[in-house]
């Protein structure tokens, strides 16, 4: 899709420690508005370390690093649930509510980021879960779905506040491969809306499918290439 040249991420000369472990070094790149990136390596390079960095769940303090307007090295706790409102995280083992509904599941999440007005909750709701096809889900609970829509709640939930930038740590890692090319599909969908992904994965095969710019985590530190050069 086209996208604003303008970053939504931004890291320039950054550096990610573990207490005095260095996870990442000399890390530059941007992801501008509206794109669509990918973040590969292996496990244990640094990709979950990197996407935690980005929502304010790991702090950096080396060079600079900003998320959706807030500088990640100057960041406030206080301002931790604003910079978390501009984002949705989606993560592999889906992090539901198991004693709650579909729709109690995202009413949750939107009372605790500042949601009052029933109507309007009502009315999110019902655009969410048609966004992601689960309209008739709605008062069903997480055991009664499958993984592939208990995925799309989560990514519903991630959706709840227009976030401009959706962060996806591995998220089609517990999902077979037709099921994972649905969820594909939805992120392309939610993207062409406008809103920025970064998605990390080892499905390089999805990779093929539909492409996009390709981050690395490799040797401490983060660089562009392309899937020819992780076939080889």
């Amino acid at each position: 899709m086209t996208f604003n040249s303008d970053p939504i991420v931004s890291f320039q000369e950054g550096a990610i420690f573990q207490n005095e472990n260095k996870i990442l070094e000399n890390i530059n790149f941007e992801i501008s508005k509206g794109e669509f990136v990918y973040l590969v390596g292996r496990t244990g390079s640094g990709k979950s370390t990197l996407l935690k960095t980005l929502y304010a769940d790991h702090s950096i303090n080396v060079g600079k690093a900003s998320v959706a307007g807030f500088d990640l090295t100057k960041i406030k706790r206080k301002q931790i649930s604003s910079l978390r409102r501009k984002m949705g995280i989606v993560f592999q083992d889906f992090q539901l509510f198991d004693d709650r509904t579909v729709a109690e599941n995202l009413e949750f999440v939107m009372r605790a980021t500042g949601w009052k007005d029933r109507s309007k909750i009502k009315t999110r709701i019902a655009e969410l879960t048609m966004d992601v096809g689960l309209s008739t889900k709605c008062d069903s609970f997480p055991f009664q779905l499958s993984g592939g829509e208990q995925q799309r709640v989560s990514i519903a939930r991630a959706l709840v506040n227009y976030p401009q930038i959706m962060i996806a740590d591995e998220p089609t890692g517990n999902l077979d491969p037709e099921v994972s090319e649905e969820i594909y599909e939805l992120f392309e969908s939610i993207n062409r809306k406008g809103t920025a992904i970064l998605m990390a994965t080892h499905a390089y095969s999805m990779i093929e499918k539909h492409p996009a710019r390709i981050l690395l985590c490799e040797s401490q530190t983060i660089k562009q290439t392309s899937i020819e050069s992780l076939a080889r």
